[in-house]
């Protein structure tokens, strides 16, 4: 136990999903407490310069970094550790900026030959006046996480410029076909993908998908897994989900978001799959999907982040 390294778990944070990271935070704190690391817990606040101070005070032997949204996983925290030279948990800064910004991991997972949406990115000034692509559409933010900001506009809905008026999120928006089906995810440790899972949000919390509420809600959605697609559309979820950690480069644990169309034969044959999206900062909350995958393949939760610990500590 003394040879381990001193972890800060670094938690809260100042984007849209801080709650979420705290959640998460709280549960490494003491998963890590449990296979006896000397840990303590920060909670990063929008002074950069008294967390820098905290963290060079008294230096940890790695970050572990539970924060979630913007400033946490796109990179910029990732940016202030290397300076610093304090190994972290996930992945580095090209890799956390790139799956972050969703039209530059479009085109990462395009040039690699993966499925993506048709889609592309708008302004969000003139989204008001007309339909960018053919309704049922969906329109969500270039850099949020955990479908914040996340909508679909039905055929006939005259929502848009509700949603404009909403929109707290830049200038920009991305646009991307509506996919029919399933919502599947695949956990991937170091390239090596776990499993399969198929989310079915519950339709009190959810707006007709994987939202926010369904994600972190009490009840909010069930999980299955192993998912009980079509063999061949599971073999084919793995590599794209490993394959994608890959083209962007990225360290440790993900998590790879899908749309799986099967409605048109059913489970006779394999459907259409869709990528949707690589999390670099996978949820680590009691709802959250990586660990239960992560257990349902022999991993324990302490054991998860013992083990990102250590992947970080020999990353240097």
């Amino acid at each position: 136990m003394s040879g381990r390294p001193g972890v800060a778990v670094l938690m809260g944070g100042i984007s849209n999903e801080r709650e979420v990271s705290l959640s998460s935070g709280a549960g490494v704190l003491s998963a890590l407490r449990e296979t006896g690391y000397r840990c303590r817990a920060i909670d990063a606040g929008p002074d950069l310069a008294a967390l820098v101070a905290e963290l060079d005070g008294d230096r940890p032997g790695v970050v572990f970094n539970a924060l979630h949204g913007r400033f946490g996983e796109d990179g910029a925290i990732q940016g202030v550790l290397d300076w610093m030279g304090i190994p972290y948990t996930h992945s580095g800064v090209r890799a956390s900026a790139v799956a972050m910004d969703k039209a530059a991991a479009r085109a990462v997972f395009a040039a690699a030959g993966l499925p993506v949406a048709h889609g592309r990115v708008i302004e969000i000034e003139g989204f008001a006046s007309a339909d960018p692509l053919p309704a049922p559409y969906v329109i969500k933010p270039l850099n949020e996480g955990s479908s914040v900001g996340v909508d679909i506009v039905q055929a006939g809905s005259n929502r848009r410029g509700e949603i404009v008026g909403a929109w707290r999120y830049g200038p920009l928006a991305l646009v991307e076909e509506f996919v029919p089906g399933r919502e599947i995810t695949v956990g991937v440790l170091d390239g090596r993908p776990l499993t399969v899972t198929d989310i079915t949000p519950n339709p009190e919390l959810a707006h007709g998908f994987y939202d926010y509420e369904a994600k972190y809600g009490a009840g909010g959605s069930r999980h299955a897994l192993p998912a009980d697609i079509h063999p061949d559309a599971f073999a084919e979820a793995l590599r794209i989900a490993a394959a994608a950690h890959a083209a962007l480069g990225c360290r440790g644990a993900t998590r790879t978001d899908f749309r799986y169309d099967d409605t048109a034969h059913g489970r006779d044959r394999p459907g259409r799959l869709v990528l949707l999206e690589v999390n670099t900062q996978p949820g680590l909350t009691p709802t959250s999907l990586l660990p239960e995958q992560a257990a349902h393949c022999g991993i324990g939760f302490p054991e998860l982040c013992g083990w990102m610990v250590e992947h970080a500590a020999c990353r240097g």
